[in-house]
């Protein structure tokens, strides 16, 4: 399963690595794809996970979703 989470307040790699490891840290997240670009994030995940465990994991990142 995949879900994209489109995040504001991203300037530097920096944001993209702290973004990166908060969302990791959900329990259930395979893997992360964060684009500064596009300001947005690419969650991979085996089982149903919470957009609001995930969105609540860049929230306390600094982040808004």
């Amino acid at each position: 399963m995949k879900t994209t989470l489109k995040i504001e307040g991203m300037s530097c790699e920096h944001c993209v690595r702290h973004v990166t490891q908060a969302l990791k840290d959900v329990a259930g997240v395979s893997a992360v794809s964060v684009n500064l670009k596009d300001k947005s994030a690419l969650v991979e995940h085996a089982d149903p996970v919470s957009l609001d465990a995930l969105k609540n994991a860049v929230l306390e990142a600094g982040y808004e979703v």
